[in-house]
């Protein structure tokens, strides 16, 4: 029986699990004792300081729970980030209901924050063809080596030693940080695309491949061209119609804050004939940056004097992006399925508007994704709150919410935080945007999470440190089982993995750039491969991972039970970060479940082995 005066997430107290739809109906219900000492209800909803509405809640004579009544209301808004609270008027005074956590609302204490509410735009839609499925992230220079003859600059300092440690000295010689190149390239990707559809991807990531003078290549030279290590705008053509042929489709890097400076827009290190802003005032490319004082004092990137800041709203850079023949449409007609946008918050919103419909435009169902660290729903960023996921903006957003939070619960956190940093998101973000989150525990941008997971902790160390740094082998033996309780947990919430490269074939590192090494190919940890592909088949084969709910069953201190499930299929996820193991008894039927990993459930308990998994499927 309830008793609490509110819950979010519930459907007693609010009809619509989540956010909503704008100028769609939901009800909303406060439970109250049978006291008599209430006079009103009112619920309050404050439009991000924009406005305050309100909602006189009534006598729900059909909705009791024993010796309370529900009084409710039925609301419906516009489009925009809403934040609410109850007032309760009684004999006694006024009192408020805030939210004291885990979806609770409470009279006391008197204190507590608001209630978020996420209201998106009426049609809001997002690919859903995408969904169910597997991203795999590739740092194009280090995964794989194809044929390619094509002249590239001379002053790229080549390496002919596959699996060496990257270049990290950060001094002006010729071989310094972000100027060594192992030749990975688009062909090597292509001829590895049968291995990449055995894990069960279904999308590929590549970090930035237009030329530029850098193997990360964040700091575009010529957006119109594929850099020519890299190989040919041919090959671009030839990768996204073979992967196709395997079911998987090819999104960008589209790095769009900021260019190179040792590029044909900026030019300050005259490589090209073409009149760049750094050189005349006069180039077609002035308006696009920031100077402060010509030529030599301009924003730059995170202070970064390489990368020259654009203005992103003004009016020849975005046509440049966005317009008829502009480089998002350019790149799509020749087989991009979409585009990851860089530092997506730093983008304006009308820049980033004119983004969505260039995407939109060239392809319905092209996925649109923005790099966000934040929870995405409600961030602020330049002094304003930003809009990423209510429509007219991101399909959705890296989760990085959820990679902390499995990271800090398989490394030694609770159970009961990483089930509320998991609904948190599934209630603050609309349903086609959770359905397309790019689920990762790694990336370009952080160490290799076994590295992270069984390594001592880089903290502020310097490179010197991180390039002499590797696991023994006790400590990988522990970052194995703990890699494959974070993986499978990524794997089985809501929201697509992103697998980056290496990750499943036992890759080491700190952080950039020792997170970017080649790919082992030849000394792959086989084991983890072959873990990952039964994940990959796992996913594959359940429907319930597609677009299915999420519950939790149980959490405990060190362990959490949940349950993923739609109409066709279902499935139980069991995760035991302790050493020793864990006996849970559920409240479901186990004897039509199989067991894909961990011990056979007896009757309706399961058994958790220590620091292990149990997952079990069941097809409805």
């Amino acid at each position: 029986m309830r008793t609490m005066p509110y819950n979010s997430r519930d459907t007693f107290y609010k009809s619509i699990f989540g956010s909503v739809e704008a100028h769609k109906s939901f009800k909303l219900s406060v439970l109250l004792p049978r006291d008599g000492y209430v006079k009103g209800v009112v619920a309050v909803f404050n439009k991000d300081n924009e406005k305050e509405l309100s909602f006189e809640m009534t006598d729900d004579c059909n909705n009791l729970e024993g010796n309370f009544y529900t009084r409710s209301t039925e609301v419906s808004l516009e489009e925009g980030l809403y934040f609410y609270h109850f007032i309760m008027y009684t004999v006694e005074g006024e009192r408020k209901l805030h939210c004291i956590g885990d979806g609770f609302g409470d009279f006391e204490p008197k204190s507590g924050k608001d209630f978020q509410l996420t209201v998106y735009e009426k049609g809001f839609k997002t690919p859903t063809h995408t969904r169910g499925g597997i991203i795999y992230q590739i740092f194009p220079d280090r995964f794989a080596r194809g044929k390619n003859n094509l002249p590239y600059p001379k002053d790229r300092y080549i390496r002919n030693d596959w699996g060496g440690t990257p270049e990290y000295t950060q001094n002006n010689t010729f071989k310094c940080l972000g100027n060594d190149y192992f030749c990975g390239n688009l062909k090597g990707i292509e001829q590895k695309l049968e291995y990449i559809a055995s894990l069960g991807v279904t999308m590929i990531y590549l970090n930035p491949i237009f030329e530029a003078h850098s193997n990360h290549r964040y700091n575009t030279a010529d957006y119109f061209k594929i850099d020519p290590l890299l190989g040919s705008e041919e090959d671009f053509i030839s990768l996204c119609k073979s992967a196709k042929e395997y079911g998987i489709d090819i999104i960008l890097d589209g790095v769009f804050s900021h260019t190179g400076d040792d590029s044909i827009y900026f030019n300050a290190k005259n490589r090209y004939d073409e009149v760049g802003a750094y050189n005349s005032k006069d180039s077609k490319y002035y308006s696009w940056y920031k100077f402060k004082k010509y030529n030599d004092d301009y924003h730059c990137w995170w202070g970064v004097k390489s990368l020259p800041e654009v203005y992103e709203d003004d009016p020849a850079f975005t046509e440049f992006i966005t317009g008829e023949n502009g480089v998002i449409r350019y790149w799509m007609r020749r087989g991009a399925a979409g585009f990851r946008l860089d530092v997506a918050d730093e983008l304006p919103d009308a820049f980033l508007d004119k983004v969505r419909l260039a995407v939109k435009a060239e392809n319905p169902d092209g996925y649109l994704l923005g790099e966000v660290w934040e929870d995405a729903t409600n961030k602020i960023s330049y002094g304003k709150r930003r809009r990423f996921l209510r429509g007219k903006q991101l399909d959705s957003v890296m989760n990085y919410p959820f990679a902390n939070a499995i990271v800090d619960f398989v490394s030694g956190g609770e159970g009961k935080n990483f089930a509320e940093a998991v609904m948190t998101v599934m209630e603050n973000y609309p349903p086609q945007s959770l359905h397309n989150l790019m689920n990762h525990i790694g990336t370009h941008d952080t160490a290799r999470i076994l590295t992270r997971l069984a390594g001592e902790p880089q903290g502020d160390r310097k490179r010197d440190w991180q390039s002499s740094q590797h696991l023994t082998p006790e400590q990988y033996q522990n970052g194995k089982k703990l890699l494959k309780l974070a993986a499978t947990l990524q794997y089985t919430l809501v929201g697509l993995p992103s697998l980056y490269y290496g990750d499943e074939a036992g890759l080491t590192g700190y952080g950039d750039p020792f997170c970017r090494g080649t790919y082992p190919w030849g000394n792959e940890d086989m084991e983890l491969v072959d873990f990952y592909k039964k994940l990959g088949a796992v996913r594959k084969n359940c429907t319930a991972f597609k677009e299915g709910n999420l519950e939790f069953l149980a959490v405990g201190l060190g362990y959490v039970v949940f349950r993923r499930f739609d109409e066709k299929s279902s499935a139980i996820i069991g995760i035991n970060r302790w050493n020793v193991a864990e006996k849970i008894t559920l409240d479901i039927d186990l004897s039509t479940y199989t067991t894909v990993f961990g011990d056979s459930p007896y009757e309706n308990t399961i058994t958790i082995m220590g620091e292990g998994i149990s997952l079990l499927v069941n097809k409805l």
